[in-house]
């Protein structure tokens, strides 16, 4: 095999690529990264002449395959170390790439730079998967933004597979993706195009992991076609109710084609959660906030929070005052504008997931084929107003222990406006905020409560030391039920008046669940999975 390759190009194929790799292989060849070398036209005399190099790998899970253009002299097939080759390829100067034979494998000569790096048996490497079936097409720009909205709350826990997916759900022309970690649920529905036939069939659920749609979301651009492929025989009895791929789903590949970039992930098997009925149809709280603002503020008063401590959000007219605090070290407080209604003005989130929420609410909307006739000077304007420097999030709440929302605010004068609030939606669960009297403290051994509106005082959000007398009485209770256990103040070796509670999860799930535990489960007519935190995520 004998071919010369662009430097910039070459570096961006074996990159992407080796995303896909694993990083324990089972098998020694898993780790290769297979070159294929091919002229465009097979009979076409000559020792030399364009063609095409795929750099691709396998690992039984994910395929990942990408095409440049090369001048082929040789046509053959090269199995690599891939982690080796990247290195290689991205130290080598902006020059062409000669690939060719050697006595110890493959030389690779760029300019004045030479290698000679051993080949992997390439007739054990697994013939990587073809997806012929399609499914339909989507916006390549549209598709990577709502993946970039939802992914953030996939859960990162092995020990339940289905929540570390992103449940993509298909029926009609909506394509509806959702991922939750049972802290917070993000929801994103957006058009797609059906292939013939495909869109007549009942609501289709495929259990996409969250890492490889991520990865797939790197190969889309805005205006690029995106072709959903599904492999023949994959079990695609998904219905409204169940909302899951079936037991036949282990076998079930999906696949996204775009451009000279294919990327194949098999579908995870399982029954994705029913989470529609867990965003409440009124909310008793409502509040506009400027995006970049408000997540600056949120950004800088994070810097005193420690690990598990919730900022809180003190609204008043016209504004909201984000604050936290640590004990003996910091405290900080910051204030935003922002149109407030309701009766609750406290409330009180992980830093972490407040942000995510409000950043994927925010992402700028793609350039679409119909804006690329546009102005450059056009198109920058509308970027900019619906990018986060304009942009505006609400959030919706009813009581600081119960889940709020965050959507985007519409612009009311943008065609987009009807039904905007429902493109995406981000459920997530607050951290409620209590008092605790300080150790030794005598005048204040009576349990005192969190009064909302109230102000953040020096020693807010610090973690709190349990009285252990009456954590002890509290343990020796006959019977205490989970629910009240899950709510017992954690021990910490800090003192302080505020301890930050983690309210309850989404309680997302049934019994019917691959990985459902019935000991966590709530004493309620349907079975949930309970939520449990441990000390480190308090």
């Amino acid at each position: 095999m004998r071919f010369t390759v662009q430097r910039d190009a070459l570096a961006e194929a074996v990159t992407w690529v080796a995303r896909a790799l694993p990083t324990r292989p089972v098998v020694p060849v898993l780790a290769g990264l297979l070159l294929r070398a091919e002229r465009e036209d097979q009979n076409q005399p000559g020792s030399n002449g364009p063609g095409w190099l795929t750099a691709s790998c396998f690992d039984y899970e994910v395929s990942a395959r990408m095409r440049v253009r090369a001048d082929v002299a040789e046509p053959g097939v090269f199995l690599v170390p891939g982690r080796l080759l990247v290195e290689i390829v991205r130290s080598l100067p902006g020059q062409p790439i000669e690939f060719g034979d050697d006595p110890d494998g493959i030389s690779v000569t760029c300019g004045e730079a030479s290698f000679a790096v051993a080949s992997l048996p390439s007739a054990e490497y697994p013939e990587l998967p073809e997806l012929p079936q399609l499914a339909g097409t989507a916006d390549g720009g549209a598709l990577a933004t709502a993946i970039g909205q939802v992914t953030p709350a996939a859960s990162r826990d092995d020990t339940l597979p289905m929540l570390t997916a992103v449940n993509v759900e298909l029926a009609g022309t909506t394509m509806t993706l959702a991922a939750t970690d049972r802290y917070r649920l993000a929801v994103r529905e957006l058009g797609w195009n059906p292939a013939p036939g495909f869109g007549d069939a009942d609501r289709v659920s495929l259990l996409v992991p969250a890492r490889t749609l991520s990865d797939a979301a790197k190969m889309m651009s805005a205006g690029t076609e995106v072709r959903i492929m599904l492999r023949p025989g994959g079990d695609r009895a998904g219905t409204a109710s169940s909302g899951g791929g079936g037991a036949g789903a282990a076998e079930a590949m999906i696949g996204f084609d775009a451009g000279e970039r294919r990327l194949t992930a098999r579908l995870l098997a399982g029954e994705f959660v029913r989470y529609r009925s867990r965003f409440p149809d009124e909310f008793g709280c409502t509040a506009d906030l400027p995006a970049e603002a408000f997540a600056e503020a949120v950004r800088r008063v994070a810097l005193v929070a420690e690990r598990g401590t919730p900022v809180q959000l003190t609204f008043a007219p016209g504004r909201v005052t984000v604050g936290a605090a640590t004990q003996g070290q910091a405290r900080a407080r910051e204030s935003v504008p922002a149109d407030f209604a309701g009766d609750e003005p406290v409330i009180a989130f992980s830093p972490h997931y407040l942000l995510d929420g409000v950043i994927a609410a925010t992402a700028t909307a793609p350039v679409t084929p119909a804006a690329a006739g546009s102005t450059a000077d056009e198109s920058s304007a509308g970027q900019a107003e619906r990018g986060a420097a304009g942009a505006h999030v609400r959030l919706w709440f009813t009581s600081p222990s119960k889940p709020a929302v965050i959507t985007r605010q519409p612009d009311p004068d943008a065609a987009e406006a009807k039904g905007a609030e429902r493109d995406f939606r981000y459920l997530v669960v607050p951290q409620r905020v209590q008092l605790s009297p300080a150790a030794g403290d005598d005048n204040r051994r009576s349990a005192v409560r969190y009064r909302p509106g109230g102000s953040i005082g020096p020693t807010a959000g610090a973690p709190c030391r349990a009285n252990s007398s009456a954590v002890n009485n509290q343990i020796s209770m006959a019977r205490i039920s989970s629910d009240r256990a899950a709510n017992l103040p954690a021990r910490s070796a800090g003192e302080g008046r505020y301890c930050a509670f983690p309210a309850r999860g989404l309680g997302l799930g049934r019994s019917s669940q691959p990985g459902w535990n019935p000991a966590l489960a709530e004493p309620s007519a349907e079975p949930r999975i309970r939520v449990s935190h441990s000390p480190a995520q308090r």
